[in-house]
């Protein structure tokens, strides 16, 4: 993205604020609020919790995300699969790569389980701002709950329309949110201009200090503050690295002027329960129906962006095959990164309402939200600094190691929310992570159970068979991983049925360590009528493998592909049959034609 021109500049930080900063950019609508509900307002604890929010910002996510993380960035592309892949190639093969590779994999799951949490917490907490409007004050919280309920279905619903038509408003709507956020702050911070004080550190330790245990549990409210941003660097891929930062300081300072001018009116009204509603409730009475529209929008477009991200996610987890071949959905003939996975959009909805019904409350929800994030977050750090140890950049390493430890021990305070409903942010990961455990064991068991035919092997046999039987006129396909290890449906369809084509092609798609580029080409003619066809492409590519054929001037009568029947006793094999039998196989993720489709079977025995 070019960023020379004003136009560009500002544009590219307007849609940064729309669809990076919705989750962060939300927090202040409960942080404070859960916090003071566990801690007495008096202006000492007041000043140290401002100075931890002021301190867990700036460690948290600029320094982790906006100076660290995203200088780590792979052809522009960021994330925990792109940390892995970077930190791959710096080790030998070994242990030490399963290892990244389990991080990778934990750090994943953990986003997802977490993920789940982020519309349901800020849904429900700007609807509860209603109760504050004359007349909706007796609202029940069964009534406050449904009406969050019907806006997570509507959003999840039209989820296939995609959001490239609408996204465009996002950005803009921010924008004024972030605007409203500062005003509000400002408004407040007159009343008590001592809450400043708090960016000084001295605060944030002297209430740690003074609290002792209490005080440190603190922190897993506190990190409330920071969720949502680890998309800064998840979503750099999207915007690139200059128009995030950018758009960074500016949502920084609203976000630091709205925590403190929160601060200085619970001074003035040490009572209040729900304080940025009350806040702007007492500043302009007029204004707050509108403020409150906006809040619910600003959650909305919170909640599209880890949906959006969770579709990222989670089609990084497919092209990098540790995740099963769910069906892909374009929404957008302009934006290939644009995609809707149905399977996906379905349990998050499923798990977002079954949050919502479980925990009833916003500030019973965030009692859970935030270990299975600071875990993410934990997981970044630590890779980030082995990464810069094995690059030599050890004045990054050490600021690094820092974050990391930081990181530790938000991650040792939360750890206090699991017996309070944290637990099902790990059991909501665990779906995920048992899933990527299981088909990338099963995957080599099943690879291994199939033995494919060497090449050289397999041209022995094909060579005889090609001049002895008649051969069908036109071409046919056959996908294979690799075009010198011939699959055992290739070799049963040509050698036992004798269903022989004048013109044969192995088309193999290789995934490559860069995100981006698609070539297809002709590799070596195998022999007379056998030809290979490579398509490779970066792991965040979403091609089109019809159109990559044509542009070869492939014109193919029949496609066939292998389909494993797989049986098995031991329960997780049996899982892992089902898992294969529920997502489509290769041929049909690149959604080639039907009617030229013949699935050729082969019975395994895990």
């Amino acid at each position: 993205m070019k960023t020379g021109g004003a136009d560009s500049f500002w544009g590219g930080i307007v849609k940064s604020m729309g669809l990076v900063f919705g989750d962060i950019g939300t927090s202040p609508i409960y942080t404070l609020t859960v916090i003071f509900a566990l801690t007495r307002p008096t202006v000492d604890n007041i000043l140290g919790i401002l100075s931890l929010v002021f301190w867990t910002l700036t460690i948290l996510v600029s320094a982790e995300y906006a100076w660290l993380a995203m200088n780590l960035g792979r052809k522009g592309e960021g994330g925990t699969i792109v940390l892995k892949e970077i930190l791959v190639r710096l080790l030998k093969p070994g242990r030490k790569i399963a290892f990244v590779g389990f991080l990778s994999f934990l750090g994943v799951s953990l986003l997802l389980g977490d993920g789940v949490i982020t519309p349901a917490i800020s849904i429900l907490s700007a609807v509860e701002g209603m109760v504050l409007i004359p007349g909706l004050e007796n609202l029940s919280q069964g009534t406050l709950i449904l009406i969050a309920a019907i806006i997570a279905v509507v959003l999840f619903i039209f989820q296939f329309l995609g959001t490239d038509k609408v996204a465009v408003a996002f950005g803009p709507i921010m924008v004024v949110w972030f605007a409203a956020l500062t005003v509000s702050g400002i408004g407040s911070i007159v009343h008590a201009p001592s809450v400043v004080k708090a960016v000084n550190p001295y605060y944030a330790v002297n209430f740690l200090v003074e609290n002792g245990i209490a005080g440190f549990f603190v922190l897993s409210e506190v990190i409330l503050c920071a969720t949502g941003g680890e998309a800064l660097y998840a979503d750099m891929g999207h915007l690139g690295r200059a128009p995030i930062v950018r758009a960074w300081y500016f949502v920084f300072v609203a976000l630091l002027i709205n925590y403190l001018g929160q601060g200085a009116f619970v001074i003035t009204h040490p009572d209040a329960k729900n304080v940025l509603f009350e806040m702007v409730f007492s500043q302009a009475r007029p204004l707050y129906i509108p403020f409150l529209v906006l809040s619910i929008m600003a959650t909305v477009i919170a909640s599209q962006a880890m949906i959006s991200g969770m579709f990222s996610i989670v089609y990084q987890g497919i092209a990098t095959r540790v995740m099963p071949m769910f069906r892909i959905d374009y929404t957008s003939r302009e934006r290939q990164s644009q995609i809707y996975i149905g399977f996906v959009n379905w349990f998050l909805l499923i798990a977002v309402l079954f949050i919502m019904f479980e925990f009833q409350r916003s500030s019973n929800l965030a009692a859970a939200y935030g270990l299975a994030v600071t875990g993410t977050m934990t997981l970044t750090g630590f890779m980030m600094t082995w990464i810069f140890l094995r690059r030599g950049k050890y004045w990054h390493a050490a600021a690094s190691s820092f974050v990391t430890v930081v990181n530790i021990a938000f991650l040792v305070s939360n750890t206090y929310k699991i017996p309070h409903g944290g637990f099902w942010s790990l059991i909501i990961a665990a779906i995920p992570f048992s899933m990527i455990m299981l088909f990338t064991r099963g995957q080599k068991k099943l690879y291994s159970a199939l033995q494919p035919l060497p090449l050289d092997v397999f041209l022995l046999s094909y060579n005889q068979i090609y001049k002895a039987v008649n051969k069908i006129s036109g071409t046919a396909l056959f996908f294979a991983k690799d075009a010198k290890e011939i699959p055992p449906y290739v070799v049963h369809t040509m050698f036992k049925n004798n269903i022989l084509y004048e013109d044969n092609i192995i088309v193999s798609i290789v995934r490559r360590d860069d995100p981006f580029g698609v070539t297809g080409y002709f590799k070596e003619e195998l022999a007379p009528g056998l030809r290979s066809f490579e398509i490779q492409m970066g792991y965040m590519e979403i091609p089109d493998v019809e159109e990559i054929l044509r542009e070869a001037d492939i014109r193919e009568k029949t496609i066939f592909y292998g389909v494993e029947d797989i049986t098995a006793t031991n329960i997780c094999w049996q899982a892992f049959s089902i898992i294969k039998k529920l997502t489509p196989n290769i041929v049909q993720f690149y959604d080639l034609p039907p009617n030229k489709l013949h699935g050729v079977v082969t019975r395994v025995e895990l």
